[in-house]
């Protein structure tokens, strides 16, 4: 597989515990908990060009759970599924988005949503950004492609605490008609992670706490 030059040190760094904050780390199963986790996965997808465009939804307002908050696309892992093939059918249901037009570069190290005991996998894979994508009515309100130097942007990243006491990086996003979306909890981690693996990240002040917008807290915990 030739990796685009852009990707190349992401791809290089995807796996490894090194590239992961502390809060995502403090999601890590044990060995003994990972048999009685379900599976999900989640695609992280970029476009391959210099400066990269994450893919990131809006979810529905009217879902059972995580309503309205900014995540990836993905979902459960279903039988006789890898978490590679439930990433890439998720992002096909949920936006739209040809599996053969995708190219998988790796994942993560898995972790845990405590909440829903979801053993999760991200899959990190690039494709060309040529297209429309398309959010599945009911499910996804819209879909944000996110350009890299606007994550890693100092004044757009903050920390965040939730009272449930769980603490993490955050970030705030524009959706495309510049309204103001802020994304945390594992969405946040996971991107913190990228970040990092893709040796993208700046430096930025991790003591600067901000309240998470009312509207993207439809949960208990994150």
């Amino acid at each position: 597989m030739t990796v685009p030059e852009s990707l190349r040190t992401l791809a290089a760094g995807l796996g490894h515990d090194l590239v992961l904050s502390e809060a995502f780390r403090t999601r890590r199963f044990g060995p003994e908990e990972i048999s009685t986790s379900r599976e999900a996965a989640v695609l992280v997808l970029l476009t391959d060009v210099v400066d990269p465009e994450v893919v990131l939804i809006e979810r529905a307002a009217g879902l059972r759970k995580h309503a309205g908050q900014i995540a990836f696309p993905g979902g459960a892992v279903e039988a006789g599924e890898s978490a590679e093939e439930a990433a890439l059918r998720e992002a096909w249901e949920e936006i739209g988005l040809e599996p053969s037009s995708v190219t998988v570069l790796g994942q993560l190290p898995s972790a845990r949503i405590p909440v829903s005991r979801f053993h999760v996998h991200a899959v990190a894979a690039y494709w060309s950004g040529v297209g429309e994508l398309l959010p599945q009515p009911g499910e996804v309100a819209q879909v944000l492609r996110v350009p890299v130097s606007a994550l890693v942007a100092p004044q757009n990243r903050s920390s965040w605490r939730h009272a449930s006491g769980r603490t993490g990086p955050g970030f705030e996003v524009l959706d495309p008609d510049g309204a103001t979306l802020y994304v945390w909890g594992f969405t946040a981690y996971v991107l913190d992670a990228v970040l990092e693996a893709g040796g993208w990240a700046h430096p930025w002040n991790a003591a600067r706490f901000v309240k998470i917008p009312s509207r993207f807290l439809p949960d208990i915990s994150p």
